[in-house]
């Protein structure tokens, strides 16, 4: 099970979050959001993960920023992998990945019906909620029937308690937390970090 702690900007969280065998951290560059890290920040989650794992994947994470515009800022601060969120076409990933071969591609089975991994040439789909970033739970029958490929990622209101029913009963490729992992808004917990990576583990 691929498992991505989302959201990090203490590179105190990142190297435990390495350390306890996350498959990659991600890093949240979208101001009105509460995780939003500044270059600086960045910088350093991605030194201090790779300090603990040197083949974890670091990931940017960005929305309403030009793909263009994202990809060279992934390039410049060293980032392995490109995640964009929201309404991005087509055309706008295959610029992106011009300059950044690793692209991956959220998105919401609520808002955009037939998800299929790979539609935009992504190397990952990271299946989310309505509302990325909110915790909010959604419900997983949605992904009855759909044609999701292989190479997609659970997201979206998972946290250390549910993870693992959630794993069974969707059958995903990875997971994804970000909010789950918090006790406010953007405040990361190292203890609900270990818990999730270890129920994520257990299925």
């Amino acid at each position: 099970m691929y498992v991505k702690i989302c959201g990090l900007r203490s590179p105190e969280h990142a190297m435990l979050a390495a350390s306890h065998g996350a498959d990659a951290i991600g890093v949240v560059m979208s101001e009105p959001s509460p995780r939003h890290a500044t270059p600086e920040e960045a910088s350093a989650v991605i030194a201090a993960a790779r300090t603990e794992n040197p083949a974890i994947d670091t990931v940017l994470v960005v929305r309403e920023m030009a793909a263009v515009d994202a990809a060279a800022m992934a390039n410049n601060l060293g980032f392995d992998v490109l995640q964009l969120h929201g309404g991005y076409s087509a055309p706008e990933f295959a610029k992106a990945r011009a300059l950044h071969p690793r692209i991956w591609r959220a998105a919401s089975l609520a808002t955009t019906p037939g998800l299929r991994a790979g539609t935009y040439d992504e190397e990952r789909l990271l299946v989310d909620s309505a509302v990325a970033g909110s915790g909010e739970s959604w419900d997983l029958n949605l992904i009855n029937g759909a044609e999701l490929g292989l190479s997609w990622l659970l997201a979206g209101g998972l946290n250390p308690d549910n993870v693992a029913d959630a794993i069974r009963s969707a059958r995903p490729g990875g997971v994804d937390v970000s909010s789950g992992i918090e006790i406010a808004p953007g405040e990361k917990s190292p203890e609900l970090i270990e818990r999730f990576i270890a129920a994520a583990r257990s299925v």
